[in-house]
């Protein structure tokens, strides 16, 4: 009886394998580059995506700086890192990207502390209601904004260590983005806005990097948007628990771990000869085309331009 059902079960699971290899695992980044030397931010680096994405960085030698918000789960990561990894030097330095104080406490104390930047790999997100310290909405406010002045306040250090690299996660949930500037800040309350609030904030990711990499022209630093796949982290935390619920059996068989959704990012942040690349849209290790509305170039530069404003940078 037990053969009859293990047989079964053994063509299920070996399904799921190709399936899983073929179809949703992607490319891995094959670059053997070393880090040696190199300083390197992750900004959420305490779970998921960007744990994975910290501990190659510091398999590559480099020294790695962990930017999280809660101060706990970061130097956990951290141990963990430097236990993998073999390399001791990895830090936690607390971040909160909600919070425009805490953003400039980290960038004066990474300045005064670090000679370095090489890589900034803007990795944390967020799905979730409410608002940030600042009084924006909390999925625009953290995943664009706050990103947005934390590249800002380290662009200074990064253009003093040439070559050196920015890396954006976005995502595919920019298709279906929209940047209205009359309401860059709604409320955000229903789980419905908060998945339009997060489509639009990675649309703002995309318009970013591209933006960017116009304003770095004739500089030695190349930026980069990236797409990690479908990946199962806990980026939806903020939603309904009934909805976690249902959505976690699928989500478990079907997603790609942290580890294969980090790969697109380690890609951009040490693949050789994509330089020509910069400010363009990566997914699955490998440039593609965006749709015309996240490589509108006027749109783009008004955004920037708002996110200033916003900020208080033009002050």
């Amino acid at each position: 009886m037990a053969a009859v059902l293990l047989l079964p079960l053994g063509i299920v699971l070996g399904l799921y394998v190709f399936i899983y290899y073929n179809f949703i695992r992607g490319r891995q980044c094959k670059s053997d580059s070393s880090l040696t030397g190199k300083t390197v931010i992750v900004t959420g680096a305490n779970v998921g995506i960007g744990k994975m994405t910290a501990l190659d960085m510091a398999k590559r030698g480099a020294r790695v700086v962990l930017a999280c918000r809660v101060k706990e789960t970061g130097e956990a990561a951290a141990y963990d890192i430097r236990s993998l990894s073999g390399n001791n030097q990895v830090l936690f330095m607390k971040l909160d990207l909600a919070s425009i104080a805490s953003i400039k406490s980290f960038c004066k104390t990474f300045l005064s502390s670090e000679p370095r930047l090489d890589i900034l790999i803007n990795n944390a997100g967020i799905e979730g209601k409410g608002k940030t310290e600042d009084g924006f909405n909390l999925v625009f406010g953290v995943n664009h904004l706050g990103h947005f002045l934390l590249t800002h306040l380290l662009l200074d250090r990064l253009m003093q260590c040439t070559p050196s690299r920015i890396v954006v996660l976005a995502s595919s949930a920019h298709k279906r983005g929209r940047i209205d500037f009359k309401n860059l800040n709604p409320s955000g309350e229903t789980w419905m806005e908060i998945l339009q609030a997060y489509c639009d904030s990675k649309l703002a990711n995309v318009l970013f990097a591209r933006e960017l990499a116009n304003q770095l022209q004739g500089t030695d630093v190349t930026c980069y948007a990236v797409h990690p796949g479908v990946v199962l982290t806990n980026l939806a935390r903020g939603f309904p628990y009934w909805l976690q619920v249902l959505f976690f059996p699928f989500a478990w068989i079907m997603l790609k771990t942290p580890v294969d959704g980090a790969q697109t990012s380690i890609y951009c942040a040490v693949q050789e000869g994509i330089e020509m690349y910069s400010g363009r849209y990566f997914a699955n290790c490998q440039v593609q085309q965006v749709k015309p509305h996240a490589r509108d170039d006027a749109v783009a530069k008004k955004l920037w331009e708002v996110s200033e404003d916003l900020l208080g940078l033009t002050k």
